[in-house]
């Protein structure tokens, strides 16, 4: 009995490295399942808004759909609907747009859809 009373008291702590490990490990995971893709997010996004041009449909953050017919540094003109020939125009924060659709991107698939249904006819 005395002889597992002295091992016992020959155990040593654990050592700071064995208690870095996991903590390491854990910030390592959290790196690339929660911050990486954040940024990644956060770059797409600031590049989406700085690419913003006059012709280009948005949605804004409260739902409104509209094009935009005018554009400054953080302010953006959008047009919203047409009552009896007059337009109606608001101005919104660049920041507050969630989704943008080019008008190039619009021509181009418009383009790829052409070419697709060309070859498609010329084949039959």
């Amino acid at each position: 009995m005395s002889g597992l009373l002295w091992l016992q008291a020959q155990q040593q702590p654990p050592g700071i490295s064995s208690m870095l490990l996991p903590f390491a490990m854990i910030a390592f995971i959290f790196y690339f399942l929660v911050f990486r893709p954040q940024q990644k997010k956060q770059q797409e996004t600031t590049a989406m808004l700085s690419a913003i041009e006059k012709g280009d449909t948005v949605v804004t953050a409260g739902g409104l759909h509209g094009k935009v017919t005018g554009v400054s540094d953080d302010v953006l003109t959008i047009e919203i609907a047409s009552i009896r020939g007059d337009n109606v125009r608001v101005k919104v924060t660049r920041n507050r747009i969630e989704h943008v659709d080019s008008a190039k991107a619009k021509d181009s698939a418009k383009k790829e859809a052409k070419k697709d249904n060309g070859k498609k006819g010329g084949g039959s």
